[in-house]
């Protein structure tokens, strides 16, 4: 069985663009540039993104573009977050099908209607038929904690002054965007794209000083409809978190959180200090867990840090959750 690590990663700027494959072409030329690799060395891509967000079918073929699939490459996708198809792609060097790995996200939250895109997650006989808005059921998962006595609305806006700057004191005198969100408690949604190149052992060592080495891999779903799951205990975190063999000996964590209160509830399940915690700039639809995987292996691959890990989420209320532990030193 091989060993894994991260040899580069890039992700896009703020700037929209047309298309997915425009926002895609710097992306995967920085990233192979970053791990030094030439395009043709790549064994295996895959991608994630979403045809719903996108409005037509097979949207991600169209994506190949910023490949180039002359000569014929060997390619996967994934419908969700990227962070997915970087586990994918991470399974297919362990079982030796590959020894180079590309993995890139995108979506054009601009493009389509994202509150009805984002209400297909639900449960397609309870909840999805009232197309409910995903800041609308934050606020369901975020009015319970706050009820439960998990945190508190000083403790959110604490979170958003790290991220966005401003005063904790003005940002709890706004208004409310949906009882108990404020604006600030919800990350800025934007276009946007990621690439993350992965090796197998001998490979990853010749490209890179100092890979980022995958030690701990693990993804789990809780049930989908609301009322059947503790909203403020977010088992699959602690099993992902569990199973990747994440502990408290790590000096760095990119979480994945949509909204400042989700982030409070993974610290909690997780066991992670505030401090540790590496602040977000957005949320780039179907990139932004990858982007988050990616900046934690930048700390390892920099020499900034040694141990760290990147989280992703999706579907609603963080019903996924997948858990990367990355370290300077081989598994």
């Amino acid at each position: 069985m091989n060993t894994v690590a991260v040899i580069g990663f890039a992700q896009s700027g703020h700037s929209l663009t047309t298309s997915g494959v425009e926002t895609l072409v710097p992306v995967i030329r920085d990233a192979l540039e970053d791990a030094g690799l030439a395009k043709q060395e790549v064994g295996f891509w895959c991608s994630g993104s979403s045809d719903y967000l996108a409005g037509r079918a097979f949207s991600f073929v169209n994506a190949v573009d910023a490949i180039g699939a002359v000569p014929p490459i060997s390619e996967s996708h994934v419908e969700m977050d990227a962070a997915w198809a970087l586990y994918e792609a991470y399974v297919k060097i362990l079982a030796g099908e590959a020894e180079t790995a590309l993995v890139y996200g995108f979506g054009k939250a601009s493009a389509g209607e994202l509150s009805r895109v984002l209400a297909l997650q639900m449960d397609p006989y309870t909840a999805a038929p009232l197309w409910p808005d995903a800041v609308s059921v934050a606020a369901l998962q975020a009015r319970l904690g706050l009820e439960a006595g998990l945190f508190t609305e000083r403790d959110m806006a604490t979170v958003a002054a790290r991220d966005q700057g401003g005063d904790v004191e003005a940002m709890l005198g706004r208004p409310y965007l949906s009882d108990p969100l404020r604006a600030h408690d919800v990350a800025r949604v934007k276009d946007g794209a990621a690439a993350v190149v992965l090796a197998a052992g001998e490979r990853a060592r010749v490209q890179r000083e100092r890979p980022a080495w995958i030690s701990g891999f693990a993804h789990r779903v809780d049930p989908q409809g609301l009322g059947e799951r503790d909203l403020t205990t977010v088992p699959s975190a602690i099993a992902a978190g569990h199973d990747a063999e994440l502990d408290g000996d790590l000096d760095l964590v990119a979480l994945h959180a949509p909204f400042t209160h989700q982030e409070l509830l993974l610290r909690a399940a997780l066991g992670l200090p505030a401090e540790k915690i590496i602040p977000s700039d957005g949320n780039a639809m179907f990139s932004a867990g990858l982007s988050r995987i990616g900046v934690a292996a930048e700390q390892v691959m920099s020499g900034r840090a040694n141990r760290v890990a990147g989280h992703a989420t999706s579907g609603p209320a963080l019903q996924q959750n997948l858990v990367c532990v990355l370290s300077s030193g081989e598994a």
